[in-house]
């Protein structure tokens, strides 16, 4: 085996990623290969409990995406039972998982992809009085005068001397990839801090209609918390109200402050510098979206402001139908998988009928390399129609743009055109860490649109938030199953669910880090995060691969969402049972 470049682990928070890089005597990768390693069993956890309980198990998945495997699982047990949920619980579930998104973009781009392009100990040689008018040339945001850069600037050198540097610790400093001038490194550090706290305002909107983050609570059939109007009521303390609507429309006009005013002139100041990031690390080329955001529920995707569909090949002139229960359209492979199929290595399987059987074959720990001939991850490998797909917010935005969504377009254009670069550009690394900043801009001005309908309804007289027609199990089918998705923020995910004699039969999350980090299948063909590592690039220096962890970390990996911890040899490490 030929030895390669290791980054093991790649993110910063969930650390169950490995990437391997193979090189050439420039330096340039010529072969990667992605590897989650722990293993995922709440597939295996869920089986034979009552359906309307698999959201708080499988919500479990992942501490960091925190509502989408919720929203996901109940999604799948009411398209199995056939539940209509009222349009309020609609409404509700939106702005939830629209919270999600814009809280999730920001945490990411600010404190999980920011520091592969901002050096931070830069920041300490930044003139505060130049960095002031560096921000205010680009952003009316008010925290932007000389003093306060200086004390931000303050705070830093004394992490630094102090030899504390906490969460900026680790970084490749120095490092001649790093191409911003120091106020701008000061400015991005200034806003790194700021989002720590913007984001204790968004959580509130979970906690409003879902009780509490992380992982609010769900409902088959429709959401969790009843709607009073009347505020003399006890009713009222525990339910939704105008007071609470109130505190939701404030947290939704931060959240669109800090998005218009911090994180879009932030991209475009960021990615002014690194233009040439927009020419590398696209991947497969194939794009997918199973849509999402239903004005008028899941079953009319005529009402949804995410569309469904895949792209090919970067033609974006015909959009190809996505059919999640067609067993042609999506199944996993595990050829090069630590799973086994009874029907064998080399088959594909929907997810109706996926298995979850563990069979690690990998080298004995500590290693090396992988061995990567044979099976080197716990993530499967999905396939549309046999094909690689990318998932997330560049696949979301090329979608929305080749669909002629006008505010997409327009957004998109005006981007490219400060940038000055073409459409293609946005195949890339850096066109993917662009589009989730577009995204959030597109969600965050939809949200007060959804508010603004469900307050309607409340003084209309509609407060349903819930459909108990089939809630009792006698009324439901001898078997049945069914497939809950949702555009989650880092890609398409899905849940589905067979459900017999009342109880869960079987159940398979197919996750967007799977999608975008599965290892090779059986043809050979690379993965998202594979493929991109092999498009133009090339290591400064195999001992910081930087340029590794910037396309990487603008899929913004949760391989959480992927991978659990079992014993090696596959035994309960614990047994607990509720009375």
């Amino acid at each position: 085996m030929n030895e390669r470049v290791v980054v093991d682990p790649i993110t910063r928070i969930e650390g169950h990623l490995r990437i391997e890089a193979e090189t050439a005597a420039d330096g340039s990768i010529t072969n990667a290969y992605s590897s989650g390693t722990m293993v995922r069993g709440i597939e295996l956890i869920l089986k034979d409990r009552d359906p309307r309980d698999a959201w708080a198990f499988a919500q479990r998945i992942c501490g960091v995406c925190t509502l989408v495997h919720g929203i996901a699982s109940v999604r799948s047990v009411e398209n199995a039972l056939g539940y209509v949920i009222p349009p309020n619980a609609q409404l509700i579930r939106n702005l939830m998982i629209a919270a999600q998104y814009v809280h999730d973009h920001v945490m990411h781009f600010y404190h999980l992809h920011a520091l592969d392009w901002v050096d931070v100990v830069s920041a300490l040689k930044a003139d505060p009085a130049a960095t002031s008018t560096l921000a205010q040339s680009i952003s009316s945001w008010p925290k932007s005068s000389p003093g306060y850069f200086r004390d931000v600037q303050t705070k830093v050198r004394n992490f630094v001397e102090q030899g504390q540097l906490g969460i900026f610790a680790g970084g490749y400093w120095g490092h001649p990839e790093y191409k911003l001038p120091p106020e701008a490194n000061l400015m991005a550090v200034a806003h790194y801090l700021e989002a720590l706290e913007w984001q204790r305002d968004v959580v509130q909107i979970h906690t409003i209609f879902g009780g509490k983050n992380p992982h609010p609570n769900f409902l088959v059939g429709g959401a969790p918390s009843p709607i009073s109007v009347d505020s003399s009521s006890g009713l009222s303390a525990t339910a939704v109200n105008m007071q609470g609507l109130s505190m939701v429309r404030d947290v939704i006009n931060k959240m669109r402050a800090f998005v218009d005013q911090v994180y879009i002139p932030d991209t475009l100041a960021i990615a002014s510098f690194y233009k040439d990031w927009f020419a590398r690390g696209e991947g497969v080329g194939n794009f997918m979206t199973f849509g999402d955001f239903p004005e008028s529920g899941t079953d009319d995707p005529s009402s949804w402001l995410i569309p469904s569909g895949v792209i090919l090949n970067r033609d974006l002139s015909t959009i190809h139908p996505v059919d999640l229960n067609n067993p042609e359209d999506v199944q996993e492979f595990v050829a090069h998988s630590y799973y086994d199929y009874s029907t064998g290595k080399e088959s594909g399987l929907h997810p109706y009928d996926g298995q979850t059987n563990l069979h690690y074959t990998g080298p004995k720990p500590p290693f090396t390399q992988l061995d990567v001939e044979n099976s080197y991850s716990w993530l499967k490998s999905p396939r549309w129609r046999g094909k690689a797909m990318e998932v997330g917010p560049l696949a979301r935005v090329l979608m929305l743009y080749a669909k002629g969504h006008e505010p997409t377009v327009d957004l998109a254009n005006s981007a490219l055109s400060q940038l000055d670069l073409p459409l293609t550009a946005m195949f890339s690394t850096m066109g993917r860490t662009a589009s989730r900043t577009l995204e959030s801009k597109i969600v965050v001005d939809q949200m007060s649109i959804w508010l603004d309908n469900l307050i309607a309804n409340i003084r209309a007289g509609d407060l349903s938030v819930h459909n108990e027609d089939k809630w009792d199990p006698s009324t439901w089918p001898a078997e049945a199953r069914g497939v809950g998705f949702t555009e989650a923020p880092r890609g398409g995910l899905a849940h589905w669910v067979v459900i017999k004699d009342r109880k869960i039969d079987n159940y398979q999350a197919v996750v967007p880090s799977t999608w975008n980090a599965g290892p090779r299948d059986p043809q050979g063909q690379p993965g998202p995060y594979e493929a991109a590592l092999m498009d133009r690039h090339t290591l400064h220096d195999p001992k910081q691969p930087l340029e590794i962890q910037r396309t990487v970390h603008s899929f913004d990996p949760c391989i959480a969402c992927a991978v659990h911890v079992v014993d090696p040899n596959g035994e309960e490490l614990v047994q607990i049972k509720v009375r």
